[in-house]
C-alpha cells in the first residue's frame, strides 16, 4: 500500500506491506526514486539513457538486495544454532 501526502515541506510516502517485509524490487523501486529522476522535458536522447541507466541499476540493486538478504538469513541461522533454537533455522528462507 502506498500513501502520499502533500505537506508544506514537501512530499511525504508511505509504503506498508501485509503479514512481509518489502521484497529487493520494492525496495530497489524506493531507492530508484530517490537516485533517478526523469525529467518530463528532458530531450529524448536524454530521457532514453536515463530510463536505460535506471533498468540497469534495478537490476543491479535487486541483485545485491537480495544478496544482503541471504547473507543476513545465514546469520540468524547461525546465532538460532549458537543460542540452542536449530528448529528456527527451519523458518528462515536459506
Amino acid at each position: 500500500m502506498i500513501a502520499q501526502l502533500e505537506t508544506a515541506l514537501g512530499t511525504v510516502q508511505v509504503m506498508t506491506t501485509n503479514g512481509r517485509g518489502f521484497s529487493a524490487e520494492e525496495l530497489a523501486e524506493r531507492a530508484l526514486n530517490q537516485i533517478i529522476n526523469v525529467g518530463d522535458n528532458a530531450p529524448p536522447v536524454i530521457a532514453e539513457q536515463a530510463r536505460a541507466f535506471r533498468e540497469n541499476l534495478r537490476e543491479v540493486l535487486i541483485y545485491y538486495m537480495n544478496e544482503a538478504m541471504r547473507s543476513r538469513n545465514v546469520t540468524l541461522a547461525a546465532k538460532f544454532t549458537e543460542a540452542g533454537f536449530p528448529e528456527f533455522v527451519k523458518l528462515i528462507d536459506l
